[in-house]
Formats: structure tokens, sequence, C-alpha cells
């Protein structure tokens, strides 16, 4: 039978990984399968008019979307067809979110993509993997947009920071080292009035877990209520908190106490997945196309370099992303905490994604220092230990039409106009030296990174849908054409991209202005 490569497939072994022996013939996984949908050219115009600034169309509901651009019944056939010949079974299909997922040994697996699967070593752990490209029959080429799953590498790292021990930054020794709560963050950035009710805010979490009662006792000491939060479990993600403040739960709680505490009458819906490609993206479909819950906004503080994923995976979250936008959902994306080389070995310059996607509202960091009547803020970069705010051009994303015309300048002066797209977009507080108090693992500590941003602005949208009656949905456009609804830092650098006049690659437009904010959405 005559097999195609589907493009944007290959994969690499992860760098400083060495083949062990091949995959254990017998062991069981699952593969999801994201397949083409209906209406494409019509869901492209839309889409392009909201990059536009455009949204005299309006947003689609949910069921709206799903009937006119979920996948069609027949290839959704043409795969269960491929699966039943390869001894492969359906175990979940999802014709709004166009995924199948498939379970089966790697033995199937490897026969029905002609992949070879193996066991990898790596210093940061083991992991089954592939290098080359999947191969589909021909009768599934175009039919079948991506096959994620089959390598179950860690595909993203939380990004946060915990404040090191110690009286201060080395770089500014003679500064104490100051904290906020999230509630103090909005305040100082003029916030409007809120509580997020009738909102719906969705974190994405690839590992850790939350405890209630830690919860409880943390919004207790703010004095704001305790939010409703539900965990739902994607792809056999659970909430599994650890114990280890500095671990995957610093992420979880961190998430949830900022969001929490600006938006405390929100609704707050957990989605835990496996950290692997086709667990990231599993969660955030089900978080977009959530029926039940409904999210107006989506905060995710997970990401890796562009260079560390799969073309077909950064497609797919990105077609994700901009039916998100169609709905009128916000997503909210950490851009990362290691400066302009997103901590890939070697030097160079990279970006992080998915906050590099142009349907993302991409969140770089700041050092927030504030007085009784004032702030001050410069990007934030501790240096190469420290962190820094991540930021740069993208490799793979067309510059979007409301990012043409910027410039990003380099720390040596250079000007280099944007042809691809330009992370982030906005900032936020996300210095640990001034970072944010939080409760986790029933200690209290001192978080900050890039993480705290994406809900920090999660929370922020959650309450200007809330006074405003009607979600802001996609509002990149809008922001860039009113660039004075943001607090523009113009000191500080990242490595390689310096702070400037206008959007730069450290921080984007800027930090919230909270009254005038509002008035631009």
């Amino acid at each position: 039978m005559a097999k195609v490569i589907l493009k944007g497939s290959e994969r690499a072994a992860v760098q400083g990984a060495q083949v062990l022996a091949p995959a254990d013939a017998t062991e069981r996984l699952e593969v999801s399968m994201i397949i083409r949908r209906r209406g494409r050219k019509a869901l492209q115009t839309r889409v392009a008019q909201l990059a536009a600034g455009d949204r005299t169309t309006g947003t689609l509901s949910r069921e709206e979307f799903a009937k006119e651009h979920g996948a069609d019944p027949v290839d959704l056939a043409a795969v269960r067809k491929f699966a039943a010949a390869h001894g492969l079974t359906v175990v979940q299909e999802h014709a709004a979110r166009r995924t199948v997922v498939l379970s089966g040994t790697v033995a199937e697996f490897n026969d029905a993509f002609s992949v070879r699967l193996q066991k990898f070593s790596h210093p940061e752990g083991a992991y089954r993997g592939r290098i080359g490209a999947i191969m589909l029959p021909q009768e599934l080429d175009g039919v079948v947009e991506a096959v994620l799953g089959l390598d179950n590498r860690p595909q993203a790292k939380p990004h946060f920071r915990v404040r090191p021990v110690g009286n201060g930054k080395k770089k500014h020794a003679k500064e104490a080292a100051t904290s906020f709560t999230p509630t103090q963050v909005a305040s100082l950035y003029g916030f409007p009035s809120g509580t997020g009710a009738g909102q719906c805010v969705a974190i994405i979490e690839l590992g850790g877990g939350f405890r209630a009662a830690d919860l409880t006792t943390y919004f207790a000491s703010l004095n704001v209520g305790t939010p409703k939060v539900a965990a739902v479990s994607v792809d056999h993600g659970e909430n599994a908190p650890t114990g280890d403040a500095n671990g995957p739960d610093g992420e979880v709680m961190l998430d949830i106490e900022v969001v929490g505490s600006i938006a405390p009458a929100a609704s707050i819906v957990v989605y835990f997945t496996p950290n692997t490609d086709a667990g990231f993206l599993d969660a955030v479909t089900t978080a977009i196309h959530d029926t039940t819950n409904k999210p107006s906004v989506i905060s995710i503080s997970w990401g890796g370099a562009e260079s560390t994923w799969t073309a077909q995976a950064m497609t797919a979250m990105d077609d994700a992303f901009q039916a998100a936008a169609t709905m009128g959902i916000t997503v909210c994306v950490a851009s990362g905490d290691s400066g302009s080389t997103d901590g890939v070995a070697g030097g160079g310059d990279h970006v992080d994604f998915p906050a590099s996607s142009p349907f993302a509202l991409g969140c770089g960091g700041t050092t927030l220092k504030a007085t009784q009547s004032s702030i001050n803020e410069v990007v934030w970069n501790d240096g190469a230990d420290g962190g820094a705010s991540g930021g740069g051009i993208s490799s793979f994303f067309p510059a979007p039409i409301w990012q043409q015309g910027k410039k990003a300048i380099q720390t040596d002066g250079t000007t280099i106009a944007l042809t691809k797209r330009g992370v982030p977009d906005v900032a936020g507080d996300a210095d640990p030296e001034t970072g944010y108090d939080v409760l986790i693992d029933g200690t209290k500590t001192v978080i900050g990174g890039t993480s705290a941003v994406a809900p920090l602005w999660a929370g922020l949208i959650a309450r200007i849908n809330q006074t405003s009656g009607a979600p802001v949905g996609y509002l990149n456009p809008q922001l860039y054409n009113k660039p004075q609804a943001l607090r523009d830092i113009t000191l500080g650098n990242n490595g390689d991209f310096a702070a400037a006049m206008g959007w730069d690659a450290c921080t984007g437009l800027g930090t919230p202005n909270g009254p005038a904010l509002q008035s631009v959405m």
C-alpha cells in the first residue's frame, strides 16, 4: 500500500539523548490524530477579519463552531477504518476538536505509521521517541493533519522562578527584595473593579497539582473569598500534588492563586494532562471546546523553544488558538523565563511556543518597584542563572498584520524589521525579587517568572469580560491599535534584545494601564 510523508512530522532526538534499545513492542500507548476541519476557507476568512481588527462578524458559539468547522464524519470514518486495519482501538473521538485517540502497542503503531519507536536516555530523564517522519496511507493524505503522542518526551517546561534564599539580587546587592500579593499588583496596575463573576478561566497544567486546603487558607488570608476550583482530567492526567513547592505544584498553585485573587467570583477549571505534545494540545482543545464549563479565558504558563516542537504540533496548536479566537476566547501564554535564548544551549536567539502563536497573547516580564504614588518598571533580567523575560522573533510564524512595521532593537543597536512574529505582546511583574506571595504545599514563598504574568492577564480579562458584559476575545489587534492602553517599558534588555519606545522584544507593548485598557476593549 502506497504511503506518503505526513508534512511537518519530522522528529530529531532531544539534544544530548542517546538510543538505548528498541521500545518494548508490547508497551501500550495512546496517540492523538488530528483531522482536517470542514469549512476551512470560511474560517480563514473570519480569522483574517479578526486579525485585521474587524469584529463585525461576531463570534461563534461552541455549538455553531462544531457544526460549521468540526471534522467531517466521512473523514472520521476513514480514520476508524485505518485503525481497524492495523489492530488499533479508537478510545475517543471528538468531532469538534477534530481528534481521534487510538490505543495500541508499540509494534502496532510502528507498523501503522512506518516508524521505529525507541528508548532514549537523557540527563533529564529517559523517554520513548522516534527519529524521522511519520508515514500515512495515501487515502489519509490531507485528511490527517497531525499524529501526536508516539513520542512521550517532555514537551514543555513551567515558566516560574522561586525566589532564591538570600537578601536580594547579586546585581543589586544593596537593594532589598520585596514582594506583592496578586491583589496588590492588580491595584498598582489600576485593574478595573470586578470579581470575574459569570466568567470561567481555564488553566492548562502539565503536571503537579493543588490541595484545596491550601487554597482555602491562602484566599482567606487575602480576604477575597475562595473561588470555585475544579479539575478536569485529559489523557489520564490528574490533579496529583507532589508535595514539592519547587516542582510543578509551584506552577499549579501560582496560576490558581493569581487568577483566584484577582477574579475570586470566577469559576476556575484546571485541565491536567501529561507533558507530551499530544497531552498539551488535547488539554487546550478540551478547554476551548468545553461546552459544560465554557471558559472565556485560557491561561498557559508552560512552553518550550520553537526548535523543540514539530511543525505539525505547532500548526495544530495555532489552529486551535484560531478556533478560540472565533469563539471569543482569549488565550494568555507565558513568554518564557530564559531571555532571548529561551534556554537553548549553543547560543542563538529563540522564542517560546505556544507564546509565539499569532493567536496567543504573549506575556513577558518586568521588575516592578512601587511607592505609594507611583510604579517604576524595567525589563526583568537577572542574568543567565536568575532568569529574564522571554522574547524575540519567531522562526516559524509570519508577522501578523498588527505587527507589520514593527522593529526589534538589539542590544548592540541593530534594528530588525519584523517579517516573522515578534514576542511578547504584553508584560507584567515577573521578577522573583519583586514577586508574588503565594502558598505552595503548605509553605509560604515568593514566586516570579512569566508564569505569573499569564494568569495575571487572565484574571484582568475575566474582570473586563464581567464588567463589559461580553468577552473581549482575541484582543491583540485592539492592543496594537491602542498602545496607550499599556505602560511602555523603555529600559533594560533580555539578553540580545533591548527595551525601546513602543513595541519591543522584551516586554511587548508594556504592562497594564488599567483604566485606559478597559476603555479600548
